[in-house]
C-alpha cells in the first residue's frame, strides 16, 4: 500500500478517547486559539521552538492553519488540536514523517497550564501513537524533550517511552540551541496498543479521566473521518 498516499487520502481525521478529542485545526478556532496562547505565553516560552534568525516573522494564524493542511495532505505531518470536554486545550503534532526503510516520526505538543497534570497529554500521545502504528504504518515514534521540562519527562515515563540519550544543541528554543532528551517507541513494543497500556495505569495516575479500554483491535484508537464538505481542510 502507498502509505504516504494513505495519509493524504485519510486526512482530515478525528481521534477520540473519553473526554479527549483530537481534530484538525480550523480557521474558526482563531479566537479560542489566540486566547489560550496569550494566557499561556510565559508557561510555553521555555519549551517552544524559536527561529534561529530573529528577523523571521512568526506566521499568522491563518497561515499556520493552511500550512498544516498542506503538510497533512502531502503526508508529512498530522497536526491536531486537543479538545478536552469541548474546550480547546492545546495542540499535538506528528511531524517529520519519514517513509522508506525508517518509517518514523516525532511527536510534539503543548497544553493549557490550567489543564496540565490531568492526563490529557499522555492520552493524546497514546492516541496519535496508535494511529501512527496501526493505521498509518509507521514503525517508530519519538519524543524530544528539554531535560529541564519535568512535566514532559513525566509524560514519557508514564507511557513507557524508551530513553535514547541526549541530543546536544538539538533544537532552537527560547533564543538558543538547546539539548534534548530523546525517547522512542517501536510498534512491536506495544502490540496491544499504547492507549490500552495507558488506560491500564491511568486510573491510578490520572483518575479524573475515566478512560475505558479501547474496543478496536490491534490497539487502534476510535476514529472518524470528517467529510470533505465543511471539513477543516476545505476551508483552509
Amino acid at each position: 500500500m502507498d502509505r504516504p498516499g494513505f495519509v493524504r487520502r485519510s486526512w482530515p481525521i478525528t481521534l477520540e478517547a473519553g473526554p479527549i478529542r483530537l481534530r484538525p485545526l480550523r480557521l474558526r478556532d482563531g479566537r479560542a486559539w489566540r486566547s489560550v496562547r496569550t494566557a499561556n505565553a510565559a508557561w510555553l516560552a521555555p519549551w517552544e521552538a524559536t527561529p534561529p534568525v530573529p528577523s523571521e516573522p512568526a506566521p499568522r494564524f491563518g497561515q499556520m492553519v493552511r500550512r498544516f493542511s498542506q503538510e497533512a495532505r502531502a503526508g508529512r505531518m498530522l497536526p491536531f488540536v486537543i479538545d478536552y470536554q469541548g474546550r480547546l486545550a492545546g495542540q499535538i503534532n506528528v511531524a517529520g514523517i519519514t517513509w522508506g526503510s525508517l518509517r518514523s516520526a516525532s511527536i510534539g505538543y503543548w497544553v493549557d497550564q490550567d489543564l496540565a497534570g490531568r492526563g490529557i497529554v499522555p492520552t493524546a500521545v497514546a492516541l496519535v501513537s496508535d494511529y501512527c502504528f496501526f493505521e498509518v504504518g509507521l514503525h517508530r515514534v519519538e519524543l524530544n524533550i528539554r531535560p529541564e521540562n519535568q512535566p514532559s519527562l513525566r509524560v514519557a515515563h508514564k507511557l513507557g517511552f524508551r530513553p535514547e540519550g541526549i541530543r546536544k544543541r538539538f533544537l532552537h528554543i527560547d533564543g538558543d540551541w538547546r539539548d534534548h532528551a530523546s525517547f522512542a517507541l517501536n510498534r512491536e513494543e506495544v502490540p496491544g496498543g499504547l492507549l490500552a497500556r495507558w488506560v491500564s495505569v491511568s486510573a491510578d495516575l490520572s483518575p479524573g479521566l475515566g478512560l475505558t479500554s479501547p474496543a478496536a483491535t490491534k490497539g487502534a484508537p476510535q476514529q472518524s473521518h470528517q467529510s470533505q464538505k465543511g471539513s477543516a481542510a476545505t476551508h483552509r
